[in-house]
């Protein structure tokens, strides 16, 4: 097996959250090396001299130590939500343009606001208003886009700039609650503090340390094995026409891949409990064998609320990677 990539990472450090955003999104498994920014490894040291998070070492030992090619490394692998926009030049060059806003002008004024002492000679008040500008276009394009950054759903932009823009409320939580231009970033910001996945982004872990315990990220996920087959519930109709297309892009029943970020699977005996949950009273269910050797996007097994693990494939399934498809529950 291909040694996991490894991460170093600092939990509230909004470069590397939005790193390990992407590393949910796409369904990936690294290893965690969690840094004491007061003593940095000396590994991470040796690869990114730079000494900053986030850093990527993948398994060739190529080093990817800023935090958008992290991002775009990730959803390289897998994209199931399309934050990337793959087939639309201008929504990415509006990615572009909101990402090097923020890593530029907004963190400028950010820094010098929050942390005005650090730099002599700046103006607290001029850095705020400054920043609240940028602030009150991007809740404008969030109240035009109904609740995004782009047109079409979350983007590449939002889990970019949305660390960035939590650091601004922590800094003065009073005055981005009450003011009324940001009421759109307000509500986008609380989407993604309320979103399963921002605890998961937040789990701690102790400072990595060289023959220590080893963790990985997500830490309530594993690797699905790919020797033993996979199973999903599917509706009739949704099968036939994956067949005649040749992809699979239900998640479960009535969403898409799209709209969840994955598809939901099911080990042998967690199938039952799914039927009866989901797809009791649904007519003509088929129960769908994947032979996990033969899909193309990455597995991963995630934790539902009740802390079971559940495999999912964070990418469209293909045909023939289903062995049978056979109607559930038979007699």
């Amino acid at each position: 097996m291909t040694p996991l990539p490894i991460l170093y990472s600092f939990r509230r450090c909004p470069y590397a959250m939005r790193a390990r955003w992407a590393v949910l999104e796409a369904g990936l498994l690294v290893q965690w090396r969690e840094v004491e920014l007061k003593a940095k490894p000396a590994a991470m040291l040796e690869v990114s001299p730079k000494g900053t998070v986030p850093v990527l070492v993948l398994a060739d030992g190529t080093t990817v130590d800023e935090s958008v090619d992290v991002m775009h490394w990730a959803l390289h692998q897998a994209d199931p939500r399309d934050l990337t926009r793959r087939h639309c030049l201008t929504q990415q060059a509006e990615i572009h343009e909101l990402v090097t806003t923020n890593d530029g002008a907004f963190k400028h004024h950010l820094d010098r606001f929050k942390y005005t002492d650090r730099y002599p000679g700046a103006c607290k008040d001029q850095h705020q208003q400054a920043g609240l500008a940028i602030l009150h276009r991007w809740s404008q394009r969030i109240e035009g886009h109904e609740g995004w950054l782009l047109e079409g759903g979350c983007s590449l932009a939002d889990i970019a700039l949305f660390p960035f823009v939590r650091q601004w409320r922590i800094a003065d939580p009073q005055g981005f609650d009450s003011d009324p231009g940001l009421q759109g970033i307000r509500g986008w910001l609380q989407a993604f503090l309320d979103h399963p996945g921002f605890e998961r982004l937040m789990q701690r872990a102790d400072p990595w340390a060289q023959g220590g315990h080893q963790p990985h990220f997500p830490a309530d996920a594993i690797a699905v094995p790919t020797d033993q087959p996979l199973f999903h519930l599917a509706l009739a109709e949704d099968w036939a026409q994956a067949e005649r297309g040749g992809l699979y892009s239900i998640s479960t029943r009535g969403l898409s891949l799209q709209q969840v970020g994955f598809i939901h699977l099911s080990w042998r005996d967690q199938v039952s409990d799914t039927f009866r949950r989901f797809y009791a009273d649904a007519q003509e269910v088929l129960l769908l064998t994947v032979d996990p050797r033969r899909v193309l996007a990455p597995l991963r097994a995630d934790a539902v609320p009740s802390g079971e693990l559940f495999p999912h494939l964070y990418g469209a399934l293909p045909v023939e990677a289903v062995t049978s498809a056979i109607p559930y529950p038979t007699d």
